[in-house]
């Protein structure tokens, strides 16, 4: 719910009630019935249990399951003591597969509740997503499902839970830990990787890559200036403040806004002419809809497909191994309108061509 009002996620009881104040709108039942939609084939092949209402019965019932019922009714707001309940409940009832839905506060609590007793699979619909616990997109989490319940996915393996404090998050900086293992059913082409971070060697590069950018910024543009180490060294170039985590906009030289979340962003860029800067997530490749929601398709929108500028290092690119790079934007249009193959500036005046997929 953070993510498009520019909170960097929403674990704790204040700081959701933050975001509920400030509009946002949670995600993950409409992101789980996303999931359940593949499983509709099985239907009669299995059983599924799930928790009473928001946790979990509302996106089955949506989807056409009528599933068996665990646990006491809850309140309209859950907090992660309900979230490791429902895990161990669950768990309890002898189940061959739990799938929960959230980011990695989500993933941090199923396996407090069952570490690796059972096995489980995220959906992902969280701001933080660093965990190894996740599928790519909700579609391939349904397929992951499916392959796992009838047989053809019979691998399981100990994936990293990772969180990060949200906290430090909020004034740039970043902490990043292991909290423990989950035992996943594994099949590479369904599962995201564990995030991995920019090295101290990498330094140089994104300043080279900073340098090219700034060389060719136009008069009378906006800038949307995405999260990242590779970005914060566009502000740096420029001089200017900037949000390690957050969305910043910038204007012929100037700071127009700092850490600004959608809805700031969508005024502020109305009738006018707005290029993005993004760089994708190392290890995982995703250049929209991890970490950046407040770059939402509203904006993408207003922003074009053309004047997105993206940005990496050739390590950062090496660290996909040939994987492609994605989006999870939440809107199935606009993830099939970025879907291309697009110029990547890897270094000063150098560039390459790779493809952004779903």
């Amino acid at each position: 719910m953070g993510g498009p009002v520019g909170l960097k996620g929403t674990d704790g009881a204040d700081i959701l009630a933050q975001a509920q104040k400030l509009g946002a709108i949670p995600h993950a039942r409409e992101r789980t019935i996303e999931t359940l939609k593949q499983l509709l084939p099985l239907k009669e092949q299995f059983e599924l249990l799930t928790c009473p209402q928001s946790m979990g019965q509302d996106a089955a019932a949506k989807c056409g399951f009528t599933p068996k019922l665990i646990g006491l009714p809850i309140a309209d707001v859950t907090t992660a003591n309900d979230t490791q309940n429902a895990a161990k409940i669950l768990r309890d009832a002898g189940i061959d597969l739990l799938l929960f839905a959230g980011g990695d506060g989500t993933a941090r609590d199923i396996c407090t509740a069952v570490g690796d007793t059972v096995v489980t699979l995220g959906i992902p619909a969280g701001v933080k997503i660093h965990s190894g616990v996740y599928a790519s997109n909700t579609t391939d989490a349904g397929r992951l499902t499916a392959s796992f319940l009838n047989g053809q996915t019979q691998t399981t393996v100990e994936a990293e839970v990772m969180d990060i404090d949200e906290q430090s998050v909020r004034q740039d900086i970043i902490s990043a830990q292991l909290f423990g293992y989950l035992k996943i059913p594994f099949e590479r082409k369904y599962l995201q990787c564990v995030k991995a971070p920019s090295s101290a060697t990498e330094s140089h590069d994104q300043q080279a890559l900073a340098f090219d950018v700034v060389e060719n910024m136009l008069d009378d543009w906006y800038y949307i200036v995405g999260p990242g180490s590779t970005t914060r060294a566009i502000m740096q170039e420029l001089k200017l403040p900037y949000t390690l985590l957050g969305v910043d906009l910038v204007y012929n030289g100037e700071l127009i806004g700092k850490d600004l979340s959608e809805s700031e962003l969508l005024q502020k860029i109305k009738n006018r002419p707005t290029k993005l800067i993004i760089t994708p997530i190392g290890g995982q490749g995703y250049i929209l809809g991890r970490g950046n929601q407040q770059i939402s398709p509203a904006v993408i929108d207003h922003v074009g497909k053309e004047n997105i500028i993206i940005i990496a290092t050739a390590q950062k690119i090496r660290s996909l191994y040939g994987r492609p790079l994605r989006v999870d934007t939440g809107c199935e249009k606009t993830n099939q309108l970025l879907t291309d193959y697009y110029k990547i500036t890897t270094a000063y005046r150098e560039s390459i061509v790779y493809k952004v997929v779903v």
